[in-house]
């Protein structure tokens, strides 16, 4: 991370939802009817939660997204002021927020449903209204929960003007080869990673060429998250390396991998090591997950250290382990 980057915000651009979260013995089976045993309603969206997630470490994030002029919509947009994050890019259109409807598991496992509604309206003409304001971002986040062609036109204005972009590719679908190469983070997940490389299963044994492979289609560098088996770094010019994960006892998985992007661009914002910002992001998401819901679960920046601390990994952070 250049020195003239470090102040500057964290922007995301991406989805903001209503998380509908339904708590159950197990993940039903297709056409199977369980009894829940819990049912909440949480701030949520693979956008929000990742600009939360910064927000609470610490550093300076603003969304850029659209919510409904439903009773949601307000609602969605509070949560996020009170999180200190940015919203003078969030505009009400008309129509139903985005929603997200989710399983949880007694062993922490999900299974989600996500409704685009306002998220959907979210196009490039809308992009180039805050032109000026993407311009100024530190870093640039998206994932793929608003229109493929915003995303695209996103990681255009990255290009043009010197600025990470990191991608999370999620919900998992092809990608052209022109947008890849303008990523300079690229995160899914195992699922995620079998749908970009065209594969049905990808085996525990082969993470490492996978995270390879998705190097070779042209983002500059990889992350591969593996859930509780952590995560593989393929940066550009190095060897690629396992990173473990924190062993926790997880309660709801749902934000994990927002949590860990959140948490991984701050780290890198900070002037951390790819290594030591990936370990950081794992403390994050270990946090997250030991708690319920989206944004609710993210940790504060006095957390993740005391976390980091009581595991013996605090001593590798510092400001100047930059790359």
């Amino acid at each position: 991370m250049r020195e003239e980057q470090k102040g500057k915000p964290i922007i995301v651009v991406g989805s903001i939802n209503l998380d509908l979260v339904a708590g159950t013995a197990r993940i039903p089976r297709p056409g199977e009817t369980l009894t829940g045993n819990s049912f909440g309603t949480f701030f949520g969206g693979k956008g929000a939660n990742q600009a939360v997630a910064a927000a609470r470490l610490g550093h300076p994030a603003v969304m850029v997204g659209r919510v409904g002029d439903d009773a949601f919509g307000e609602q969605l947009k509070s949560g996020l002021r009170q999180a200190g994050v940015s919203i003078e890019a969030v505009n009400t259109v008309s129509g139903p927020s985005g929603v997200a409807i989710i399983i949880t598991s007694a062993t922490g496992q999900n299974s989600i449903v996500v409704v685009p509604g306002a998220n959907g309206q979210l196009g490039p003409q809308q992009l180039e209204r805050h032109s000026k304001l993407l311009q100024k971002a530190g870093m640039l986040l998206a994932q793929l929960e608003i229109p493929l062609e915003s995303v695209e036109s996103l990681g255009e204005l990255a290009k043009q003007h010197g600025i990470p972009f990191m991608l999370d590719p999620a919900p998992a679908r092809e990608l052209s080869d022109s947008l890849l190469r303008k990523v300079t983070w690229l995160t899914p997940n195992e699922s995620e990673a079998e749908s970009l490389l065209g594969i049905e299963e990808l085996a525990a044994g082969d993470v490492v060429e996978a995270a390879n492979a998705l190097l070779r289609k042209g983002p500059k560098n990889v992350i591969l998250k593996l859930g509780d088996r952590g995560c593989v770094l393929a940066a550009a010019g190095k060897m690629p390396e396992i990173i473990p994960a924190f062993a926790v006892q997880p309660v709801d998985t749902t934000a994990a991998g927002d949590a860990f992007g959140g948490g991984f661009a701050v780290g890198l914002m900070r002037g951390y090591a790819a290594k030591d910002s990936a370990i950081f992001a794992s403390a994050v998401a270990a946090i997250s997950v030991m708690r319920h819901g989206a944004q609710s679960s993210m940790p504060t920046d006095r957390e993740v250290r005391s976390f980091l601390k009581e595991r013996n990994s605090d001593a590798a952070f510092s400001e100047s382990s930059a790359d």
